[in-house]
């Protein structure tokens, strides 16, 4: 789980294993497997990083 801030400044916890697409045009737009889109804050290799961090922790 990775924590990412929408455009309203309001910080949301979101599962990595969902996120299918990332998309940076300038807001980053993330596609979950579900179908459901994350506009958000954070550049695409913010979010990159973030995820790699989260999965070494997980070990």
């Amino acid at each position: 789980m990775i924590v990412l801030t929408k455009l309203n400044d309001v910080e949301i916890v979101v599962n990595s294993d969902y996120i299918e697409i990332m998309q940076e045009a300038p807001d980053t737009t993330i596609t979950l497997t579900t179908g459901r889109k994350i506009i958000v804050k954070e550049a695409v290799d913010d979010i990159i990083d973030k995820i790699i961090t989260y999965k070494k922790s997980l070990n």
